[in-house]
């Protein structure tokens, strides 16, 4: 996992390719919750799950959450995919993405940041995973 948080598209196979980034919709979400058009209880309702994920395997980022602005982002990587279980597997460490990394199958991992303080979250990236997607893109 870098410390910028998550992993990185490079660290994956397909050196990138296929990867969805979520920063501009991000952007604005946070935009209209600052003009007031958005009030914190409509964007901060992250699933339980999510939270305890977040507080317990999550990696701290360098950001700060920008609604609260108070607490440091964590953030929490799922894997989806064929012989994964039906709500997706939480990975906590490059050791297991490195070995989902190395399965045949398509896999999908999805990058999800959360403040375990105010509850907001936002996915930030959807990227391919295992030989399946490297053998697709390139």
């Amino acid at each position: 996992m870098s410390s910028t948080g998550g992993f990185s598209a490079g660290a994956l196979r397909g050196g990138g390719r296929g990867v969805v980034d979520h920063r501009l919709a991000r952007r604005h979400l946070v935009n209209e919750f600052r003009r007031g058009r958005l009030r914190q209880d409509q964007v901060c309702d992250a699933h339980p799950e999510l939270i305890r994920a977040a507080r317990n395997l999550g990696t701290e980022s360098r950001a700060t959450c920008p609604i609260c602005e108070q607490a440091k982002l964590r953030l929490v990587t799922y894997v989806f995919g064929a012989r994964l279980p039906a709500h997706g597997r939480c990975v906590s460490t490059a050791k297991e993405m490195s070995a989902l990394n190395a399965r045949s199958d398509d896999l999908t991992a999805y990058v999800v940041e959360a403040c375990v303080e105010c509850r907001w979250h936002h996915l930030l990236r959807v990227l391919p995973v295992g030989r399946g997607s490297a053998r697709r893109t390139g």
